[in-house]
C-alpha cells in the first residue's frame, strides 16, 4: 500500500503556483539584474511575440512580477560580450521564447529533429539554397531575412496567408534557426530577427557543453516546468516546453521523466481539490498564508498558457481573441487579466496611445464574486503600468461593467 497523497485545496493550490511564478517574492524598489535573473528562474522561459499593442509579450511578464523596470535589464541579459556572457537567447522552448541560454544543449534534440524533417512550418528541401544561407550568414551575420532576399527570392510574393507569407530567406533561416545551425543574435527596432552562427551568440560553455540523452533532457525540462508551476498535473508539465513537440497529443516524453522525479522524492504525489487528474507537488515549493499581489497579466503570461490550468486554479475562463473578429469579440483585442491578491478578480481591454500618450483602457469586466475594492485598486495599477509606459493618461472607455467603477476613480 503506497504513501497517501497529500491534500491541497484549491485555495492553496493557486497560492503555490503564484508563489512558484514569483508573486510572493518580495518586491525591490529598484529591479536590477539579480531581480531579473531570479525573475527568470520563476518563469524559466519569457514567450516573444511581435503584437506591441501595448508591449512586447517578453516584457510584460517580467513587469508584472518586478513593478517598472529598465527594459535595458533584458537587453543587457540577451547580449553577449567577454565581459558579461549572454544569460538569455531565443528558440522554440514554449513557443517563440526567450530561455536561460544554459538550455541550448539541452534542445538539441528537438533541434536534430527538425533537421531530419527539413524544418518546422515548410519543408526546406533545397539543400544548395541552404547552404548559400548559412555561408552569407557566415559571412555578414548578424543579418535579417529582408537582408538576404535578393540573393534567394524570385520575383514578387503570394499575399495569400496573411502574417506568413514568408519570403525564401525567411523560410530556410527558419529551418537554420530550427535545427540550430544559426542562432537568434538580437532584433531590430522593428522586431525583425537577426540571425547569426551560434559561435558568434552564445558562450563558449554553452557550446562545449555536451549534450544529455533524450531521457535526461526531458527529466531537466519536467524538473524545471515543475519549478515554475509549484503544483501541477502531467499535462501542465508536459506543455511548460512543450514536450509533446513530436505528439500533437498526449505527454510524449514527459511521463518517464515525472516517475524518475516521483521515485527521487523531487516531485510529491497531492490531491487538489477539484482537480480531476493526479497531481504533483515539487518539495522546494513554498505554501505562503497569503499572496499580495497586484497585477495585469499579458495574454502570453506562463500564468495563463495553459487555458484548462488557469480555469483550474482561478476558475477563470480566457480566451485570446487578436484573431477573432471584432464583432464577435466578447472582451476585446487585447485583454489582460488583472490578479489581486490570489485571485483573477476582472479583465481589461488595453491599447498604449503613444501618439497621444494616453493608456486606453477599452472594456473593464468584473469577474464573478470580485471584491469591492477592485476598481481602486485596478485604477492604481493602470497608473503604474501607465507610468511604466511613459504615458501621461489613463482613458477609461464605457464599456464592461467595472467602466463606470473604474472611470469614477480616475476622475
Amino acid at each position: 500500500m503506497g504513501v497517501r497523497p497529500q491534500r491541497l485545496s484549491a485555495a492553496q493550490a493557486r497560492r503555490v503556483a503564484l508563489a512558484a511564478q514569483g508573486f510572493a517574492d518580495a518586491p525591490h524598489a529598484v529591479p536590477t539584474m539579480r531581480t531579473f535573473e531570479r525573475t527568470l528562474a520563476r518563469t524559466g522561459v519569457l514567450q516573444v511575440d511581435s503584437v506591441n499593442v501595448l508591449a512586447r509579450a517578453h516584457l510584460m511578464p517580467l513587469y508584472s512580477r518586478m513593478g517598472p523596470y529598465d527594459t535595458g535589464l533584458l537587453d543587457r541579459a540577451n547580449r553577449h560580450t567577454h565581459a558579461s556572457p549572454r544569460r538569455v537567447v531565443e528558440y522554440w522552448a514554449h513557443v517563440q521564447a526567450f530561455m536561460p541560454v544554459e538550455l541550448w544543449p539541452v534542445m538539441r534534440h528537438r533541434m536534430e529533429h527538425y533537421r531530419e524533417q527539413r524544418g518546422k512550418w515548410w519543408k526546406v528541401d533545397d539543400v544548395r539554397s541552404e547552404q548559400t544561407v548559412l555561408a552569407l550568414v557566415a559571412e555578414r551575420g548578424p543579418v535579417t531575412a529582408r537582408e538576404l532576399e535578393a540573393e534567394l527570392d524570385a520575383g514578387p510574393r503570394s499575399k495569400q496567408h496573411w502574417g506568413w507569407n514568408w519570403s525564401e530567406a525567411r523560410k530556410v533561416l527558419d529551418h537554420l534557426y530550427s535545427s540550430g545551425q544559426v542562432a537568434i543574435a538580437g532584433r531590430t527596432s522593428s522586431f525583425e530577427v537577426r540571425y547569426d552562427l551560434p559561435e558568434r551568440v552564445l558562450p563558449r560553455a554553452v557550446l562545449e557543453a555536451p549534450t544529455p540523452t533524450p531521457h535526461e533532457a526531458a527529466v531537466d525540462l519536467v524538473r524545471r516546468a515543475a519549478v515554475s508551476h509549484g503544483v501541477a498535473t502531467a499535462s501542465c508539465l508536459s506543455d511548460y516546453y512543450r514536450m509533446n513537440w513530436r505528439r500533437p497529443s498526449g505527454v510524449g516524453a514527459a511521463q518517464p521523466a515525472v516517475e524518475q522525479l516521483v521515485e527521487e522524492g523531487v516531485l510529491q504525489p497531492v490531491e487538489v481539490e477539484g482537480w480531476s487528474r493526479p497531481a504533483w507537488l515539487h518539495r522546494d515549493a513554498r505554501l505562503p498564508r497569503r499572496v499580495a499581489a497586484r497585477s495585469l497579466i499579458s495574454p502570453f503570461d506562463p500564468v495563463v498558457w495553459q487555458r484548462e490550468r488557469a480555469e483550474a486554479l482561478f476558475d477563470f475562463t480566457y480566451r485570446i481573441e487578436i484573431y477573432t473578429p471584432k464583432e464577435k469579440r466578447v472582451h476585446g483585442y487585447y485583454v489582460l487579466p488583472f490578479l489581486l491578491g490570489d485571485r483573477i478578480v476582472a479583465r481589461v481591454d488595453l491599447k498604449a496611445d503613444r501618439a497621444s500618450g494616453r493608456l486606453l483602457v477599452q472594456g473593464a469586466f468584473g469577474e464573478s464574486g470580485y471584491p469591492e475594492e477592485t476598481a481602486v485598486e485596478l485604477v492604481a495599477e493602470l497608473r503604474r503600468l501607465a507610468g511604466w509606459l511613459d504615458l501621461d493618461e489613463v482613458v477609461i472607455a464605457p464599456n464592461g461593467d467595472l467602466a463606470v467603477a473604474l472611470a469614477r476613480e480616475v476622475a
